[in-house]
């Protein structure tokens, strides 16, 4: 229910009256933090994001080790389950026919991201997924969910469709469906270790929205599709198709340092760097820039990107001491994604692909506490007034 405001009596009709608050519980006597930064809206045993000590864990696991130890599926059952499970294993499925039918129906210019959130529509109005959200649901969704992009990024070359090899990993039977042939192990591994560390990430834009969503008992589909909307601003999910063309423009690591001097000048936001919450090196970063490495065809784009880095952080350093700047997970994404050879307009779109296991457990967690999220706003607006007489001004 919304506060109430009562109004003094004013001396005459139209006449602003001076609004006061009734009860400590007023939306007038509460702080306002803009963007509810710093406001606890949620408890969650799901991830840990440790922004000072750049620590990110998964149901307590640290993330290097995640991705060091693990695999997508796991790491997926981990965070729907909160048990890690050696045995788990997560492979792409068959698109359903009506969302095939919805994708060849899409024009060619449609945004992947908007393809992706249409995929999963159909999905939720074929399949019906009831309130609560389950795994069981998860897993369909986000076993499927790869098929569809993948289905519609050839449609929209004028290719045909794969189907998905049950042989293959999740992010593995990915790229076998974009390009038709099997993917070399090294590039699986290496976009499903992106999979794990962009599974999660605490109380995002786009997994509150779907918290949101599912805390009016709406179902899965809806709260997905809303996430992907969320994710879709370039402000939350675009972030590494960014950093690939700023390392073009840049060219060599011999023209960086001037180039950020006359970014940082100029007030330009430089891709790659700072974080809303991390104050120290987000440890996404360290654990894409092992597996970037160990990418043989990337070895000289890696070199750009690694100097470049060095350069950027010394100049940071210098013209900004007051301030905390590192490298955030987008930098190396850009380098792992670039390197697997997906084109960047489907690099958004894979972000969400991994984040699904992330939204869909916050999902399951939000639906089991039960409690709709409804937050007050402080009305700034003028006082209570009467309505203007008929012909007057």
């Amino acid at each position: 229910m919304t506060s109430r405001i009562e109004t003094a009596a004013s001396s005459q009709p139209g006449t602003p009256a001076a609004a006061a608050p009734v009860g400590p519980k007023a939306a007038t006597d509460r702080p306002y933090s803009p963007g509810l930064e710093g406001v606890i809206a949620a408890e969650t045993a799901v991830g840990f994001v440790d922004g000072q000590n750049g620590r990110l864990l998964y149901r307590g696991y640290p993330i290097g080790q995640l991705v060091e130890k693990g695999t997508y599926g796991r790491v997926a059952e981990l965070l729907w389950t909160g048990e890690w499970r050696r045995s788990a294993h997560l492979v792409p499925t068959a698109v359903p026919e009506p969302v095939m039918c919805a994708l060849h129906e899409l024009p060619d210019h449609t945004h992947p991201m908007d393809a992706l959130r249409t995929a999963v529509s159909v999905w939720g109005a074929w399949r019906r997924p009831h309130w609560p959200p389950t795994v069981d649901q998860a897993r369909e969704v986000t076993a499927m969910a790869p098929s569809a992009l993948a289905a519609f990024h050839r449609l929209r070359n004028g290719l045909e469709p794969v189907q998905p090899n049950p042989k293959l990993s999740l992010a593995g039977g990915f790229l076998q469906q974009l390009t038709g042939k099997d993917p070399d192990p090294a590039d699986a591994r290496a976009l499903d270790a992106y999979f794990i560390v962009a599974a999660e990430h605490g109380l995002n834009a786009s997994t509150f929205t779907c918290r949101v969503i599912i805390s009016t008992r709406s179902d899965l589909a809806s709260a997905i599709c809303g996430a992907i909307g969320a994710l879709k601003g370039p402000l939350h999910g675009g972030a590494p198709a960014e950093v690939v063309s700023q390392l073009h423009e840049i060219g060599s690591p011999d023209h960086a340092e001037k180039w950020v001097r006359e970014a940082i000048a100029r007030g330009d936001k430089i891709m790659g760097f700072g974080h809303r919450v991390y104050r120290a090196y987000d440890p996404r970063a360290a654990a894409l820039r092992k597996v970037a490495e160990g990418m043989s065809d990337m070895a000289g784009w890696l070199d750009t990107a690694v100097k470049v880095e060095d350069v950027v952080l010394r100049v940071f350093g210098e013209l900004k001491p007051d301030r905390v700047i590192k490298t955030n997970v987008e930098y190396y994404a850009a380098a792992v994604l670039q390197g697997v050879g997906l084109p960047p307009d489907l690099f958004p779109p894979t972000f969400a692909l991994a984040r699904m296991a992330g939204w869909s457990a916050h999902a399951i967690e939000q639906a089991s506490a039960d409690k709709l999220i409804r937050p007050d706003a402080r009305y700034v607006g003028p006082a209570e007034m009467d309505v203007p007489a008929l012909g007057s001004r």
